[in-house]
């Protein structure tokens, strides 16, 4: 099978980097990390006005290019390997994505358009303190109280949840467990009850916060899809995001690799470049075969999202396990080979180490979507 992009695509990769080139240097990364909101307003604004990314995957009816998850991985390599601080993984990868799978039209109308213009950003409200990723993960409730829903309980580790104009809230009904019961809301973030505080990470280039939920009073219009019937949307949503996260994951082992192969020729010892070296040979080939790999897997995961493949819960497990310990293996071994430079606050290597330990754990280990592989190919 070819997994080559097309000119289209490939000159959407081309535009991403030069952009990306511009408004997403070491410096400008770093900026954004010491900031509280995260990222920058004028960058997002240009994002969305001048080069339509947030419009990319949202259909055309409601305002959007109407693309699909091959240009969204294209687009998420090379911000993934930019470093790139923006709220658009949480808006474009988890929000945008759920509305289309569960929204109502009216929903869809009132949300996605703003979306597409960069209007707005949004996040989905999933994970709690419990740690987990599958259903079990929603512990937050919600009842009905006549013509409107009543939320409480706190969410976790919400990317972008500190800035985010709407809140997509995942809930259950009391005394239900696992899968049912789960109903999926919108929620405006400045809605009565509602209290947002940004959390310390290890990557400060995505930051992530805790909102929590104090009877929190929605009308019924914020149903998203069914009552109780809100996980099979959240749980297609997750698989998109994984694919959308392991491309990110793709982006950044690449330039950790080519920074470090950079790195190799130009560090001299013992009147020889350290890249001579037969041990240095060795594991920048290893990183290699794991960059290619894992890029492998990523693309062959975009390619069944847009096609409706019905294998594509099974491959998207599989390239978020695999894309996330190459990534994480790659800063790994970029850090050895830097030695003791390669955690200086002068050096990029150790900002990559660290998003790839966040996107790592985000959206669920290596170890649980392994097993998520196995339980869905029948094992």
């Amino acid at each position: 099978m070819n997994f080559a992009f097309n000119e289209e695509q490939e000159e959407l990769r081309r535009s991403a980097r030069a952009f990306l080139v511009r408004h997403s240097s070491s410096e400008q990364v770093r900026r954004a990390m010491e900031s509280e909101r995260g990222w920058d307003a004028g960058v997002w604004t240009r994002m969305a006005k001048e080069l339509g990314w947030t419009s990319l995957t949202v259909p055309e009816a409601y305002g959007g290019l109407g693309l699909g998850m091959v240009e969204l991985v294209a687009l998420l390599e090379e911000m993934g390997a930019a470093l790139l601080c923006s709220p658009f993984f949480s808006t474009v990868c988890l929000a945008a994505n759920a509305l289309v799978l569960a929204g109502s039209e009216e929903q869809k109308r009132e949300h996605l358009g703003a979306i597409a213009t960069g209007e707005i950003t949004a996040t989905l409200a999933y994970t709690e303190s419990n740690g987990r990723w599958d259903a079990a993960a929603i512990e937050a409730t919600v009842r009905k109280d006549g013509g409107e829903y009543v939320l409480d309980g706190t969410k976790t580790f919400v990317p972008d949840g500190h800035t985010a104009d709407l809140l997509l809230v995942a809930a259950r009904r009391p005394e239900t467990t696992g899968a049912e019961g789960v109903s999926l809301f919108t929620v405006r973030a400045d809605a009565d009850g509602i209290e947002r505080r940004l959390l310390p990470t290890m990557d400060q280039t995505r930051k992530q916060a805790e909102v929590r939920l104090r009877n929190v009073r929605v009308p019924a219009s914020a149903l998203m899809g069914t009552e109780n019937g809100g996980w099979r949307a959240l749980e297609q949503t997750l698989d998109l995001a994984a694919v959308a996260l392991s491309a990110e994951q793709v982006g950044g082992a690449q330039k950790v690799l080519d920074t470090t192969v950079a790195y190799a020729k130009e560090r001299v010892q013992f009147g020889r470049p350290i890249g001579a070296f037969q041990s240095i040979k060795h594991k920048l080939a290893d990183m290699l075969l794991l960059v290619e790999s894992a890029r492998s897997a990523s693309y062959y995961a975009g390619w069944a999202a847009s096609v409706g493949d019905p294998e594509l819960p099974a491959l998207a497990s599989l390239a978020k396990a695999y894309c996330s310990d190459a990534y994480f293996r790659a800063a790994a071994e970029s850090i050895q080979i830097h030695g003791g430079v390669g955690f200086t606050w002068e050096y990029d290597v150790h900002l990559h180490f660290k998003r790839a330990k966040s996107t790592e754990t985000l959206l669920g280990d290596p170890a649980y979507h392994r097993e998520l592989v196995a339980r869905r190919i029948g094992i």
